[in-house]
């Protein structure tokens, strides 16, 4: 096995764990950075779109990248 990381080091992420769970795990900050991000408007709050962003690129940052473990 290569010590080849991906972004913020999710192949050992992903090797200690299954795969599944991480996925599951980008899920849940995907999904609270999209109801961030549309309940922005409801609240008039302009920092909600900023939260909502931030996580979305940590959720586009920490996803596995499987062509590296193979």
């Amino acid at each position: 096995f290569k010590e080849e990381k991906g972004k913020h080091g999710s192949c050992p992420r992903v090797v200690c764990c299954c795969r599944k769970k991480c996925l599951l795990f980008n899920d849940v900050i995907l999904i609270t950075a999209t109801l961030n991000t549309g309940f922005s408007r409801r609240a008039k709050s302009f920092e909600m779109i900023l939260v909502g962003r931030f996580l979305e690129g940590i959720g586009a940052g920490r996803a596995p990248h499987y062509s590296m473990l193979m």
